[in-house]
C-alpha cells in the first residue's frame, strides 16, 4: 500500500519552523466487517497498564501510560540493564566477582526483612548468581552489591541507570537506587517500562534467559521467581515484578505465542492475584483480538518530503523493513497516518539519512512510529532553483509562523 498526498509543483508544508506534519493521507482503509469495536471495550482494573506488540512496535493497550509511577522492583530491569551493557562492552564478566559490603547485607540482605538473595556477608559471588539473584530472587542485597560494584555507592548508581535508560530515549523515568525502594524522585512510566523491556529482550537474548528461570538456590534457600505469568500455559518467559505500600502490585511481563511476542505492563493494583489476573487477561486478549496486516513492502517508497534548495524538490522515503501493524479483529476504527519531519530538509540530503518519522494512530492511540530514511541523495540545486526557494520560503514564512505559535 503506498499511497500518499503528493503536493504540486515544488510546494512546501506550512510548518518547518518547529515539525512539519505531511498528510500521507494512507485511507488504510481497514474498516472490518463487524460493526463492533472491539479493542475499545476492553478494560483493565490496572490504574496503569501497557500492551506493546514487540514485532511492529504497536501499541495494543494502554492506560495511563505516560504518567509518572512509583516502579518498585520493577527498577531492577534498568539495574540488570547496565549490568548487561557492562557485560557487552568488556567492562564485566558473567565470572566477575561481587562483594557483599556491610551496608548490601543489612540494608538489602536478610536481616532487612525484604526481598533478598541472602548472600553472606563479606562474600565474593560470580555475576552470573548475582544476576540470578536480583532477577528470579528480586534481591534487594545483590542489587546494591552490583551498583556499589559498578558505581561505588548506589547514588552514583542511580544516576547511571537514568542516563543508560535516556540513552535508549526514555525521557521521564528517574532512577535513584538500584533497587526499587521507596524515593520521592525514583519515578517510571509504564510505557517507558515496556520499552526497557522490549530492549532487552532484543539485544540480550542470552542473558534474557535468566528471566524464564522458575528458581534460584543461594545459600541453602530456594526460592521461586516472583513473576506468577511464569507458571501459566500462555507462553511466558519473563520479567520482574514489583510491589512496595506507595506504587501497589506491579508486573512487567512478556509472552511469545505462534511467534509474537507481546509486552504487558500493569501497576498499582491492590493484590498480588489482581496483578497475575490483569496481566494475564491483557495478554490472552492481545493474542486474540488483534490480526497483523502489512502496510508497506520493504522497500516500498512510503511518502515523499520536501527539500529547500535542492536539484530535486522532493525525496521519496522509506522505511529499512517491511511496516507492518495489528488492528483490532471486528473493528471499524480507520487509522490515520502521518510523516513528520523538520522540514523542507536543507541539502545535501545523504541516502540512507533518518529524515522523518511515520506515524499511525488508531483512534487516540499511537499504534505506530517508525523512522524513515531518503531512498536517494539530493544535492545542492543550480542557483536559478535556490533563489526561487528563497523566494517560496520568504512569502510563506508568515504562515508557518502563525502555525507555529497555535
Amino acid at each position: 500500500m503506498s499511497a500518499f498526498c503528493r503536493q504540486p509543483g515544488r510546494a512546501r508544508s506550512p510548518q518547518a519552523v518547529s515539525r512539519l506534519t505531511a498528510c500521507v493521507a494512507l485511507l488504510l482503509g481497514l474498516v472490518l466487517s463487524s460493526p463492533i469495536a472491539f479493542a475499545q471495550n476492553f478494560q483493565s482494573q490496572a490504574p496503569y497498564a501497557v500492551l506493546l506488540d514487540s514485532d511492529t512496535g504497536a501499541v495494543l493497550y494502554e492506560k495511563a501510560a505516560d504518567e509518572l509511577m512509583v516502579p518498585a522492583s520493577m527498577a531492577k530491569l534498568a539495574t540488570v540493564l547496565v549490568a548487561f551493557q557492562d557485560i557487552n562492552a568488556g567492562r564485566l564478566t558473567l565470572d566477575s566477582e561481587i562483594g557483599i559490603s556491610e551496608n548490601a547485607w543489612r540494608k538489602g540482605g536478610g536481616p532487612s526483612g525484604g526481598s533478598a538473595m541472602f548472600a553472606i556477608l563479606n562474600s565474593r559471588i560470580k555475576l552470573s548468581d548475582i544476576l540470578q539473584g536480583i532477577i528470579v530472587q528480586s534481591g534487594n542485597d545483590a542489587s546494591i552489591a552490583l551498583a556499589e560494584a559498578i558505581a561505588g555507592d548506589e547514588a552514583t548508581f542511580g544516576r547511571i541507570m537514568t542516563e543508560r535508560v535516556r540513552g535508549l530515549g526514555l525521557t521521564k523515568s528517574v532512577f535513584r537506587n538500584a533497587t526499587g525502594m521507596g524515593d520521592p524522585q525514583q519515578r517510571v512510566t509504564a510505557r517507558e517500562l515496556a520499552l526497557l523491556a522490549d530492549h532487552i529482550i532484543k539485544t540480550y537474548p542470552e542473558l534474557y534467559k535468566i528471566f524464564g528461570q522458575r528458581e534460584f538456590t543461594w545459600n541453602k534457600i530456594r526460592q521461586q521467581n516472583r513473576n506468577p505469568l511464569l507458571a501459566m500455559d500462555i507462553g511466558a518467559d519473563g520479567l520482574k515484578t514489583g510491589n512496595i505500600d506507595e506504587s501497589g502490585f506491579g508486573l512487567v511481563g512478556s509472552a511469545v505465542q505462534n511467534g509474537q511476542r507481546l509486552i504487558v505492563v500493569v501497576n498499582g493494583l491492590k493484590t498480588a492475584r489482581d496483578r497475575a489476573t490483569e496481566a494475564r487477561k491483557l495478554l490472552e486478549w492481545g493474542f486474540r483480538a488483534f490480526e497483523r496486516r502489512q502496510l508497506f513492502a520493504a522497500g516500498e517508497t512510503v511518502g515523499e518530503a520536501s527539500v529547500y534548495g535542492g536539484d530535486k524538490g522532493r525525496v521519496a522515503l522509506r522505511s529499512r523493513s517491511a511496516v507492518s501493524l495489528l488492528l483490532p479483529r471486528g473493528s471499524t476504527e480507520r487509522l490515520a497516518a502521518r510523516i513528520v519531519y523538520r522540514g523542507p530538509l536543507a541539502v545535501p540530503v545523504q541516502e540512507g539519512a533518518e529524515v522523518a518519522r511515520l506515524v499511525v494512530t488508531r483512534g487516540d492511540i499511537k499504534t505506530l512510529d517508525i523512522p524513515l530514511y531518503a531512498a536517494e541523495s539530493v544535492q545542492a540545486g543550480t542557483l536559478q532553483s535556490r533563489t526561487l526557494d528563497a523566494l517560496f520560503e520568504a512569502t510563506t514564512g508568515w504562515v508557518r509562523k502563525a502555525l507555529s505559535r497555535s
